[in-house]
């Protein structure tokens, strides 16, 4: 009899430490669901900044030519976020050379409220990158550590990569990105 109650107590304690790991992924996967929904609509804004300045500095300074023409073919893609961030960099980079090369630019009411906007969004992207790789460490230290690897066999979650697409579990040592 004490035996039967010493395995039921054990099965009771096990259910609880599973359940309990359990639901500590399930919170971790909710935040980082959370977060790429932010970096989502962080990257989403700031495309539609840089897409609403081709008209403008077009109609600023006359041309032709084709300007932002990144943000043109970016339209019919699909890509990560990683890639797209990255995308944007290039892309922002070509709306400042504009911004700072034609002066006739900086007269625009509309172009400096989309600059200031872009700049904005860049402190959010920094912000939303660090804590996506502050949570996908705390996901990947559950995921590698006894007892909870247990749980991440069972359930079959993986380890996931960080923000910048780097896979710190491979052989290559050269990866740091920008």
């Amino acid at each position: 009899m004490i035996f039967f109650v010493a395995v039921i107590i054990v099965i009771c304690l096990i259910l609880i430490w599973y359940s309990n790991t359990f639901n500590k992924f399930q919170s971790l996967i909710v935040r980082i669901n959370e977060v790429e929904a932010n970096i989502d609509t962080t990257l989403r804004k700031r495309f539609d900044l840089l897409n609403k300045s081709i008209s403008i500095i077009k109609a600023n300074i006359n041309t032709d030519e084709e300007v932002l023409e990144l943000i043109v073919k970016l339209r019919s893609r699909k890509i990560s976020n990683f890639d797209l961030d990255r995308q944007l960099y290039e892309a922002i980079n070509e709306f400042n050379y504009y911004k700072d090369n034609y002066p006739e630019l900086n007269k625009s009411e509309a172009l400096l409220k989309i600059a200031a906007s872009l700049n904005e969004s860049e402190h959010e992207i920094i912000a939303l990158r660090k804590y996506y790789n502050d949570i996908i460490t705390e996901y990947n230290k559950l995921i590698r550590k006894f007892p909870s690897n247990v749980v991440a066999l069972i359930t079959k979650y993986k380890e996931k990569t960080y923000y910048d697409g780097k896979n710190m579990n491979d052989d290559i040592t050269n990866d740091f990105k920008l």
